[in-house]
C-alpha cells in the first residue's frame, strides 16, 4: 500500500514537473509613483492596467499572457536610471515611460543600449533628438506645444505684461524657452524671465515681483502642482494671473490646490482622447470603475495597444522585428492612430489649448 502511495506521488511530482508555467511576457511603466508628482504615476498606472487586462482578455499577445512590472523615479533622473537598469535585469520586452523628460532622457541610453522598444509621453525635443532608434513619442513635442501656448498668449494678450517663469527641469525650461520664443516672434516681448525652485510652498517672492512689474500673465514650464500654489497664492495677494502651460496641467489635483484660482489657468494638450469616438468603449470601461481617464491615462493605454499591434505584425516580441513594425506601421489607438517618422516623432501631433473652469478642463472655442 505504502508503495502504491509513493509511486503516486512520485507520478503526481513527475506530471506537474512535465507541466510548464504559464507563458508571460513581460511588459514595463514607470514614472513618478511617489512623490509630488504620483498622481501622474497613478494615472499611466491605471491606463497600462486595463490596456493589459483587455489584451489578456483576448488572449494575450502571440500565446502569452502579459505581466505589468512597474517603476518608480520619482521624477528624479539618478532613480530613472536605477529603476533603467532593473528592468533590463528584470528582462522587460517593451517600456512605457517616463513620464518627466529629465527622466526619460537619461533612462532611454540605458533601453536603447540592452535593445528595449519605448513609447513615452516626455516632450522635450532632446528625447527624439539623440539618433536613438528604440524611442516612440506617442505625444507632441514642446517646440510644437511651446508655438502653440506662446502664440496664443500674443494673439489674446497682446497688451498684457507677460513674465515666462520655469521651474528648471528639462521639460519645464525648454517648454518655457519655445513659449518665449513663439511670443518674441509675434513681436510680444516678456517682461522678465526666470526661473523658480519646484517643491517650495511659499511662492510669495515670485508674486511680489510679478505685481511690482505689473505682470498679469505668466507663461509657465513646470507641473501643476507649483503653478496650483502660485494661482491660489496670487489670488490671495490680490492679484489676478492668468497662467499659460503645458500637457501636465491635466492633472484634477490643479483645481483641488489652487481652489477656485484654477479657473485661471489655461495649457496646451493634444485633443481630448476622451472624446475619440474610437475611446468609447474603453471610456466606458473606466467610468464603471469610477475613473475619470484625464491626463494620461489613455495614453498609458494606447501604449499596450502599440505593443499588442506591432508584436503581432512582426510575429515577435524581440527587438529588431518589434522595434521595426513600430517604426513602419500605423497604429490604431485609442487616442487615434499612431505613426512615427524616423526620429520616433508622431507623424501627426497636434495641440490646442485648454482652460481649466470649476473643477474640468476644457477646449477654448
Amino acid at each position: 500500500m505504502r508503495k502504491s502511495i509513493v509511486g503516486g506521488v512520485a507520478l503526481a511530482a513527475a506530471a506537474l514537473a512535465a507541466s510548464p508555467a504559464t507563458a508571460e511576457t513581460l511588459v514595463a511603466i514607470a514614472g513618478p509613483m511617489s512623490g509630488q508628482y504620483a498622481s501622474a504615476g497613478d494615472q499611466i498606472r491605471q491606463g497600462a492596467d486595463l490596456a493589459i487586462a483587455d489584451i489578456n482578455a483576448r488572449g494575450g499577445v502571440l500565446g502569452e499572457k502579459l505581466k505589468l512590472v512597474v517603476g518608480d523615479d520619482a521624477c528624479d533622473p539618478k532613480q530613472a536610471v536605477a529603476v533603467a537598469n532593473k528592468m533590463v535585469t528584470e528582462g522587460i520586452a517593451f517600456m512605457h515611460g517616463h513620464w518627466c523628460s529629465s527622466s526619460t532622457i537619461p533612462a532611454s541610453d540605458i533601453y536603447n543600449e540592452a535593445q528595449i522598444p519605448m513609447a513615452t509621453v516626455s516632450t522635450n525635443p532632446k528625447v527624439t533628438e539623440r539618433g536613438l532608434k528604440n524611442i516612440f513619442r506617442i505625444m507632441g513635442r514642446d517646440d510644437q506645444q511651446g508655438m502653440v501656448a506662446g502664440g496664443y498668449i500674443a494673439s489674446h494678450f497682446a497688451k498684457a505684461k507677460v513674465a515666462v517663469i520655469d521651474d528648471k527641469s528639462a521639460y519645464g525650461k525648454g517648454l518655457a524657452t519655445e513659449m518665449s520664443k513663439a511670443m518674441k516672434a509675434k513681436g510680444l516681448k516678456p517682461v522678465i524671465e526666470e526661473s523658480i525652485t519646484a517643491g517650495e510652498r511659499d511662492y510669495s517672492s515670485l508674486i511680489t515681483k510679478l505685481k511690482s512689474l505689473g505682470v498679469t500673465v505668466m507663461a509657465y514650464g513646470g507641473y501643476h502642482t507649483e503653478v496650483g500654489l502660485i494661482v491660489r497664492q496670487a489670488q490671495e495677494a490680490g492679484m489676478k494671473l492668468t497662467v499659460m502651460s503645458g500637457d501636465t496641467m491635466t492633472n484634477s489635483e490643479l483645481p483641488t490646490i489652487a481652489g477656485a484660482a484654477a479657473n485661471n489657468v489655461m495649457f496646451t494638450f493634444s485633443p481630448d482622447p476622451r472624446e475619440n469616438p474610437a475611446a468609447a468603449p474603453v471610456v466606458a470601461e473606466f467610468k464603471k470603475k469610477n475613473v475619470d481617464p484625464e491626463g494620461y491615462v489613455l495614453y498609458a493605454y494606447a501604449a499596450m495597444q502599440l505593443f499588442e499591434q506591432a508584436a503581432k505584425q512582426a510575429k515577435s516580441v524581440k527587438y529588431e522585428p518589434l522595434r521595426n513594425a513600430m517604426a513602419a506601421g500605423t497604429f490604431p489607438t485609442v487616442i487615434g492612430d499612431l505613426s512615427f517618422d524616423a526620429k520616433g516623432d508622431l507623424k501627426v501631433p497636434a495641440f490646442v489649448v485648454y482652460q481649466w473652469k470649476d473643477g474640468k478642463y476644457a477646449a477654448v472655442k
